[in-house]
């Protein structure tokens, strides 16, 4: 069982941890620790190796710290973001490690869970923090960006067509009253969308509410920000694997991956590279690892899912 009814059912969780290559005496983190379960499974293959499982979400970390009980010789869970890697193995007095791993998908428990306020489908205050310790909450975007900077997340990070027409309706609403809960939300995008795409299309608060939250957490500027020193941190050979539930994510993971496997930015015409950047290893997944279809039968949370994966050349390398 996964304590504090912290619900999230791994995605790709054979063809993550398979795409570790694990080591039994290895040192592997969990970026993303979330309810524990692909740490779970890594965990069972390791001997005298380690697992460091960080998370920012105190109830990932207690409902994790239970799962992981069995384990708990081998684990060191930290409450941190996983931007925050290289400060996190310092203090552990690590200093390379033979895989990372991060699962971005928001966990099941986080978006069922009222509360949270992550969920378009009930109405409760409108937080959205993946840690509670942050004074800034999904409230304080929709109440005090201004209509431009709206529109801008709610069409890039949201990807909705009718992100205009929402971004004006929130502005509209709260001249009224500030909005303060996630029904109240709801509610404005709802009436911005026309009636005939609001019958065939899913909820029509699903993309906004998306862009918000990542909008709020960071998402994308963490992620983008990280992956070069996630690849410095691996040990020859060592391995980076990243599952992505949203094409701006795969999109930032594709492209920091391609680019530390060819990095140099001599013009095509020069005969010789004279840039003196080196190669930190090699991509693994031409294209990405998608669930089967028995996974999607099981699981619709993981139709978007793309896992990909990043091998850290073999020797040392010198000082990028």
């Amino acid at each position: 069982m996964e304590g504090q009814g912290f619900v999230h059912k791994p995605v790709l969780l054979y063809e993550t941890v398979g795409s570790l290559n694990i080591k039994p005496g290895g040192i592997y983190v969990d970026g993303t620790l979330g309810g524990g379960g692909h740490a779970y499974e890594v965990c069972k293959r390791l001997g005298s190796g380690s697992l460091i499982g960080i998370d920012q979400d105190g109830d990932a970390i207690r409902a994790a710290s239970e799962r992981l009980t069995p384990f708990a010789d081998k684990v060191s869970i930290v409450r941190s973001n996983y931007e925050n890697i290289e400060e996190v193995l310092a203090d552990l007095h690590i200093d390379k490690v033979d895989g990372i791993y991060l699962d971005l998908g928001v966990s099941s428990y986080q978006l069922d869970t009222p509360s949270r306020g992550f969920t378009y489908r009930e109405d409760a205050p409108l937080d959205m923090r993946m840690d509670d310790r942050q004074d800034r909450t999904a409230a304080d975007i929709v109440n005090t960006y201004d209509e431009g900077e709206l529109y801008r997340i709610i069409r890039d990070y949201g990807e909705d067509r009718f992100a205009k027409n929402i971004a004006k309706h929130i502005v509209r609403a709260r001249e009224d009253k500030p909005i303060e809960t996630t029904g109240e939300l709801a509610e404005i995008i709802r009436a911005a969308i026309p009636a005939k795409v609001r019958a065939t299309g899913g909820h029509p608060a699903k993309r906004t509410f998306q862009a918000i939250r990542i909008e709020l957490n960071r998402e994308l500027d963490v992620l983008e920000h990280s992956i070069d020193a996630m690849i410095r941190l691996l040990a020859p050979e060592g391995r980076l694997s990243i599952i992505t539930f949203h094409s701006l994510e795969d999109r930032i993971v594709k492209a920091s991956f391609r680019r530390n496997e060819s990095p140099c930015t001599c013009p095509p015409d020069f005969p010789v590279c004279v840039c003196g950047r080196v190669s930190m290893g090699k991509v693994i997944t031409r294209k990405p690892i998608l669930p089967s279809q028995k996974e999607l039968e099981d699981n619709s949370r993981a139709a978007s899912a793309k896992l990909r994966v990043f091998e850290r050349a073999a020797g040392e390398l010198p000082p990028q």
